[in-house]
This record gives C-alpha cells, sequence and structure tokens, in this order.
C-alpha cells in the first residue's frame, strides 16, 4: 500500500500546464487503491483493469449519491406520499440528463485541470463570471441548510435532542475535509455511499407494487386536475432540481481535479459515473415506490409534511425498525450531502479567488478553502437552529424548485465550454451530444415556462399545457436548425483532430485567446437570464401561496 504523499512531494505544474494548484498533479490516491503518476494509463487483464477502477471510483460515486440527499428524501417522498408512483417516469427521462451534464464536467476536469467556475470566468468575463458564482454560492448555502434540516428531522424521529445532533453533525462534517488527507476524506465519503444502500432493504420491507412501478416508470402520467397543475409542475421541477442541480456540475469538475484523473483513464472514470447513476436512481425509485405504499388508503395520502412525517408513516405500515432505517438514511445523506454541497462552494471560491484549493493539503496550508467550507457549514447549521419548523419546510421545496430553475442557465455555460477549442481540444463535444444538450436546455425552459403559466393562470388545462409545449418546439426547432447551418459550415472549414487525444491538455489559461461573443449570443443569454429570474420570483410567489394554504 502507497502511503499519502506531503504537501512538500508534489510535483511542480509544468510550463505548458492549467493546473492552478500543484497539489492537483501527482500520484492518485483514491479510497480503494492508487495509481502511480508516471502510469500510462494501459490495462491488460480484468484483475488490472478492476483495480484501476476501484483506484478510481469516487467522483461520479459521490456526485450521485451526494444528489441523494435531504431534499431528495423530501421531494421523492412528497411525490410518493401525494401522488403515488404517477410521477416515476420522470426519473428514467433523468437518466441521460445525467450523464451527459455529468460526463461533459469530468472531460473538462480531467483535460483543462481548471474548476468550472475559473473557466466560465476566464472564458466569459467578469460579468458572466460573476452571475454564474454568485448563483452557485446562494443556492449551495441554501441546499446546505436544507441538509441540516435533514440531519434535524432524522434526530427528531430517532429521539436525539436537536440541538446537540445539529452541532455534532457540524464537527463531524467539517473534521472529515481537515484531515489534510485527499484518500481520508474520500474513504469516508465512499462509507457514507455505501450507507445509502440502506434504502434497498427498506424498499422490500415495505414491499410496494412492483408491476405498478414498473409501469409508471416507463409511461409518462401527469396527476391532478385543473387548478392542481401549477403544484405539480412545481414538484416535476423539484424532481428535476434535486437530481440534475448545478452544484453537480461545480463539484465534480473540481473534485475529478483535486483526484488528479488525466484522460488516460477518461473511460474508468465514466464507469464511475454510471455506477452512480445506477445507485441514484436505484434510491430515488425506492423513495418514491415505498413513500407510496406507505401512505396510500390512509388519510395522510396526499397531505405530504416533510421526511419525517414519512419515517413515521412507514413505521407505521411496515414496523418500527423500518422507521428507524429510513431515519439513518436520512442522517446519511444529509451528511454526505452537505459534504458535497461545501465542497462545491469551497472549490468554486478557491478557482475563482486563487487561493490554494485541495484536500491534499492541509489546514495550513489552504487557509481560505478550509474557511469557506467550514463557514458554510457552521452558518447553516446556525440558520437551523433559529429557524422555525415552518419556515424550514417551506425552504426545502423552494431550493429544489430554484435549482431546476438555474439548471437551464448552467448548462448553457456548460455546452459553450464543451465547444470551446481552445479549451478541450480533440475532446471538444461532438455533433450528438451538443443536439442532446440543447434539446434538454429547450426542455428545461419548457418546463419553467409552463410553472410560470401555471402560476399565472391556475386554471389552466392540460390542452393549453400541449400548446405551450408545442409553441416551445416550434421555437426550438427552429433555434437548433440556425445552430445546426452554422455549425456545418464551421466544421467543414475546420473538422476536429481527434488524434492523440489521450496525452492533449489545456495549455496555461493566459495563453488563450478569449472567444468573442456574438450580438445575437449576448441577446440570447441575457434573454434567458432575464426570464429566469422572473421565473424565480414566481417560484417565490407559488411556495408563499402553497404555505398560506391557497
Amino acid at each position: 500500500m502507497t502511503t499519502n504523499a506531503t504537501i512538500d512531494t508534489k510535483v511542480p505544474a509544468p510550463q505548458n500546464s492549467a493546473v492552478l494548484d500543484e497539489a492537483h498533479l501527482g500520484d492518485i490516491q483514491g479510497a480503494l487503491g492508487t495509481i502511480k503518476l508516471d502510469d500510462n494509463g494501459e490495462r491488460r487483464g480484468l484483475s488490472a483493469k478492476l483495480k484501476t477502477l476501484l483506484a478510481i471510483v469516487g467522483p461520479g460515486l459521490i456526485v450521485m449519491v451526494g444528489d441523494n440527499d435531504a431534499g431528495a428524501f423530501s421531494t421523492y417522498g412528497q411525490a410518493g406520499q401525494n401522488y403515488g408512483t404517477h410521477l416515476l417516469w420522470t426519473l428514467l427521462l433523468l437518466v441521460p440528463v445525467l450523464y451527459v451534464n455529468q460526463e461533459m464536467v469530468l472531460r473538462l476536469g480531467a483535460v483543462t485541470g481548471v474548476g468550472h467556475a475559473r473557466l466560465i470566468l476566464e472564458r466569459f468575463g467578469k460579468f458572466w463570471g460573476a452571475f454564474s458564482v454568485i448563483d452557485l454560492f446562494l443556492l449551495n448555502a441554501l441546499t446546505l441548510v436544507t441538509e441540516f434540516i435533514g440531519i434535524t428531522l432524522a434526530a427528531g424521529y430517532l429521539g436525539l435532542p436537536k440541538v446537540g445532533s445539529v452541532v455534532l453533525a457540524a464537527a463531524i462534517i467539517i473534521a472529515s475535509a481537515f484531515t489534510g488527507s485527499f484518500r481520508r476524506f474520500e474513504r469516508i465519503a465512499v462509507g457514507l455511499c455505501a450507507g445509502s444502500l440502506l434504502l434497498v432493504p427498506i424498499y422490500f420491507m415495505v414491499h410496494p407494487k412492483t408491476s405498478q412501478m414498473a409501469h409508471d416508470f416507463v409511461v409518462p402520467n401527469m396527476p391532478g386536475g385543473t387548478g392542481q397543475l401549477a403544484t405539480v409542475m412545481l414538484l416535476i421541477i423539484s424532481i428535476v432540481g434535486t437530481t440534475v442541480a448545478p452544484w453537480q456540475l461545480f463539484f465534480q469538475q473540481s473534485y475529478v481535479i483535486d483526484k488528479r484523473i488525466t484522460p488516460r483513464f477518461m473511460k474508468y472514470e465514466k464507469a464511475d459515473l454510471w455506477i452512480g447513476i445506477v445507485i441514484v436512481v436505484v434510491g430515488g425509485a425506492a423513495l418514491m415506490g415505498f413513500s407510496a405504499a406507505a401512505f396510500a388508503g390512509t388519510d395522510q395520502f396526499g397531505n405530504f409534511t416533510d421526511a419525517g412525517a414519512v419515517a413515521k408513516g412507514l413505521a407505521d405500515h411496515s414496523g418500527k425498525l423500518v422507521g428507524v432505517l429510513f431515519a439513518i438514511a436520512l442522517l446519511d445523506a444529509s451528511i454526505i450531502g452537505a459534504f458535497a454541497v461545501s465542497l462545491s462552494t469551497a472549490y468554486a471560491i478557491g478557482d475563482v479567488f486563487g487561493l490554494k484549493h485541495s484536500l491534499h493539503r492541509g489546514v495550513g496550508g489552504a487557509k481560505g478553502f478550509y474557511a469557506v467550507y467550514a463557514g458554510l457549514v457552521c452558518a447553516a447549521a446556525a440558520i437551523v437552529l433559529v429557524s422555525s419548523d415552518h419556515t424550514l419546510g417551506l425552504l426545502t421545496q423552494g431550493v429544489q424548485v430554484l435549482a431546476g430553475v438555474l439548471l437551464p442557465s448552467a448548462s448553457v455555460f456548460l455546452l459553450l465550454l464543451c465547444n470551446d477549442r481552445q479549451v478541450l481540444g480533440p475532446w471538444t463535444n461532438g455533433p450528438k451530444v451538443n443536439a442532446f444538450t440543447s434539446a434538454v436546455v429547450g426542455v428545461l425552459v419548457s418546463l419553467s415556462i409552463i410553472l410560470t403559466a401555471s402560476v399565472l393562470f391556475p386554471d389552466i388545462n392540460s390542452k393549453q399545457i400541449l400548446d405551450i409545449m408545442a409553441g416551445c418546439g416550434v421555437v426550438g426547432v427552429a433555434a437548433a436548425g440556425f445552430a445546426f447551418t452554422r455549425k456545418r459550415t464551421a466544421t467543414a472549414e475546420d473538422p476536429i483532430d481527434r488524434t492523440g487525444r489521450d496525452n492533449w491538455r489545456m495549455p496555461p489559461l493566459e495563453t488563450l485567446t478569449r472567444p468573442v461573443m456574438s450580438s445575437g449570443r449576448k441577446i440570447g443569454m441575457g434573454a434567458l437570464r432575464g426570464y429566469l429570474f422572473i421565473a424565480m420570483i414566481l417560484v417565490v410567489v407559488k411556495l408563499v401561496q402553497s404555505a398560506l394554504g391557497h
């Protein structure tokens, strides 16, 4: 077993590297294995490939399992308790979205060695960079509060004191990152990921109808009638926001960099991502399924309050042990979610302000990085301790909805970066990925438009919804046709050379020429930004209406 290297043994960043922190260079020291810096990535034999995969596993697994956090427990639990398994189909549709989005950021991380926030700042300027980082910081701060809400709900069900539980959890979350060892942190995180598998035995102990779940997983269904559409749309966007959250993009790119993964190991990191996706979808489906089964035919069906009430409902339906296991799983999910969200913010702040930002460093070697991480955790814990339960319950759903509303903006920046040849060179997106991602952005914007319409016009019906979707589709097809024509012309003139890409890395940022933003692109991005701001306001309006019982 190779021991962890100290900061003094890190190799200096080469002159042709864009890596901002020399701690991001060196041996890959994963939770389950080590890969030497001079390893060429070539593997022969199943045993050697498995050992390499075990050493690489981490970024994709943690970002996906961290996605099934306290907010996910609340969102999927609400879907199951209020609408049965009728919204299971949303999980299936989100699988390709999850993979394509996260594959693009892991590619950016491995090829560039520079975090997502810094790339946006350098390639699009301070104006757009500020929007991106401010969005991330505010949304992550709110998301972190929801993780501590989950901790209080789990502790409350288990009969533990609120203040002591929150303080102890905050101390554990901070101490786990303050070890000065990337490997030690990742081992703790992977252990928590294993804890998320508690949802599987809970599912079999509650035994929901598998045939009904299989049907609803592949057959779309919109529950609720006229007048309830705004509430259902709010929940669907919450599912999108909790399953494909903006913080995931920033986290995985920076974590891939901190783990020192290079393009030579891209196929192993993609496998790591798929492992995480399978776990997150199985977990989400299990949550929705056993919540539906526990409340079906009871007075509480259609009257979701919070994840703590879900634990009680499960205990009433299938016994006390099930409720306890659910509370433990919620506690586990909240802590790993807090890990990931806090790190996402600390990495981004370190990137933007040029701070040393690596888990390989001790606290003394990266004071600003650890201060941001600990400060966020302490602030979130304090907010939960001084806030009322009603306010916190409203915040949990609101954060997931806001994440879904802001996702189109984050996806646009991601798409632009992955088409920047100076940044990704031979790893630049192909036409299929561009077409799919553009369609995803269009669907997300369409969902937010439908939400906006349902808030402004509460009696909107399904035919009017289809008309809105058709209108969005026409606009999307026209925009796609225009973009395809321009892209095809540009590609024909300058095709992408993908030879030797396993050894290609982005040159230093200061050597790159900043891309020129066309007037059309500026207008389009400005219009998207303005619309999403309006949509955010309307989300707040709808949440307040829901809180007041209208």
